[in-house]
């Protein structure tokens, strides 16, 4: 069941990438739908721990941000 999630994944990070390096509008948000789905399925059959290292990574990035924006203002 890891590897289906894992392709799943990376087809939402390919999708994601070329979305934001487009510059044709159809393709964009093809690409986004397709990051979107690839996510939302991702979700459903991926197990717990890599649920949980999915929703975890954006808030550790955020905290990093955070201590890293303090440390230079200081």
């Amino acid at each position: 069941m890891l590897v289906p999630s894992l392709t799943t994944l990376a087809i939402a990070a390919v999708a994601i990438c070329l979305s934001l390096n487009s510059k044709e509008e159809v393709f964009k948000v093809a690409m986004g739908f397709t990051a979107v789905l690839s996510m939302f399925l991702t979700l459903i059959f991926a197990p717990w721990a890599l649920k949980l290292l999915i929703l975890a990574v954006p808030l550790v990035l955020d905290k990093l941000n955070y201590w890293s924006a303090e440390k230079t203002t200081n």
